[in-house]
């Protein structure tokens, strides 16, 4: 199997090929934002994020820091190796939506039953989506939620010939 080389990474920044496999979640201490139709859906300072090799980190928001009245319960489904099963939800703001524009865990693995209470919004679905303050590039890729900030060396998993990383 491929796999690329490693960017070296500068100083203050973390190499995403160190991050684990299988993925591990951990607290994050950053200020997480996001915006959709001019209207924050979440934020929040005591987010988690999910880090896995080769994978810019997802960010997820606590139950109490969503705005719940924008995120719409789907009939979608999915599984997750290393997480568990996850349940869709569309984001709605006025006439605007977006399809499958965030998930949460319901029925997780053992490593991530504390997951259930937090929400997970892919950046290229949103308006905007915010890591102290830096506005974050989507990662590439039908199905994944990174979010690529300044401080992350790649390459990253999720464009075009990369699905066997």
């Amino acid at each position: 199997m491929f796999r690329p080389t490693p960017i070296p990474p500068e100083p203050g920044q973390e190499s995403v090929w160190d991050y684990p496999r299988p993925a591990r979640w951990e607290d994050t201490p950053k200020h997480l934002k996001v915006i959709f139709n001019d209207v924050v859906i979440a934020e929040t300072h005591q987010g988690k994020r999910v880090l896995e090799t080769s994978h810019p980190p997802t960010y997820y928001f606590p139950k109490a820091d969503v705005n719940l009245e924008h995120v719409i319960e789907t009939a979608q489904r999915s599984f997750c190796e290393w997480k568990g099963w996850a349940y869709y939800y569309d984001v709605v703001v006025g006439e605007k939506s977006a399809s499958k524009a965030a998930w949460r865990f319901f029925d997780p693995s053992p490593d991530f039953v504390a997951i259930t209470e937090y929400y997970c919004f892919p950046a290229k679905q949103m308006d905007a989506c915010y890591v102290d303050g830096e506005l974050v590039k989507p990662q590439e890729g039908d199905y994944y939620g990174g979010w690529i900030t300044q401080d992350l060396a790649g390459p990253f998993k999720g464009g075009p010939g990369t699905r066997g990383w």
